[in-house]
């Protein structure tokens, strides 16, 4: 029985360097594959949010200050994106492709309760989602990531902002597949990392939904 694809998710703060280490990871899965002789993709990468989508796009609009949203509205729009992609993510897996994911339910939770919103309620609409094999924390303070290029072009981008979220993540990290990642240091050791850890992962394990948050 061939084994099945992996999910696996980058977090982190905004600047923490968690997007450009998931492209190089999809990056030299697919490249290993093809020397193995594979000519179709092994891994693919999927962002959210999806600013592609139809809500998507309105998302896209708020986080470049081009409109305004409520509070509750958003935190469901963005969780409504993810599972716009539920079916997608779980035949991908089926099919034996890796699917890398930047950002997923942990952000959406950490900024609605970062904003103030009710934590039971927060925690509970994306429950049913499927559950990552691994989420890689990629570990950056929020005083190294507001030096960091582009910081502050988006409406969340503020150092207030991102120490509220510094400070929410870690209550919820479940040790039995959070991995965090230091990702202070320089871009080659840190894909070494993520690397490593990729290839210790266990593709035979059932692929499961999350039951909580």
């Amino acid at each position: 029985m061939a084994s099945r694809g992996l999910f696996i998710v980058f977090e982190g703060l905004d600047r923490s360097g968690k997007t450009t280490q998931a492209k190089e990871l999809v990056k030299t899965i697919n490249q290993k594959s093809a020397e193995a002789g594979n000519p179709n993709p092994a891994a693919i990468i999927m962002n959210f949010p999806d600013r592609q989508s139809v809500i998507g796009k309105l998302i896209d609009q708020y986080l470049k200050k081009e409109i305004d949203l409520d509070e509750h509205s958003l935190h469901l729009m963005f969780s409504a994106d993810r599972f716009l992609k539920n079916q997608m993510i779980r035949e991908s897996v089926a099919n034996g492709i890796d699917v890398i994911c930047d950002r997923y339910c942990y952000s959406g939770v950490a900024y609605s309760l970062a904003k103030g919103l009710p934590e039971t309620w927060v925690r509970s609409s994306d429950v049913g989602l499927p559950k990552p094999d691994a989420v890689l924390f990629f570990d950056v303070s929020p005083e190294v990531a507001a030096k960091r290029g582009g910081f502050g072009q988006e409406r969340l981008e503020t150092s207030e902002m991102q120490k509220k979220v510094a400070a929410v993540m870690p209550t919820l990290r479940d040790d039995a597949f959070w991995k965090t990642v230091n990702a202070d240091g320089d871009m080659e050791t840190v894909e070494k990392e993520v690397f490593r850890i990729y290839e210790q992962l266990d593709r035979q394990k059932p692929f499961e939904s999350l039951e909580k948050i």
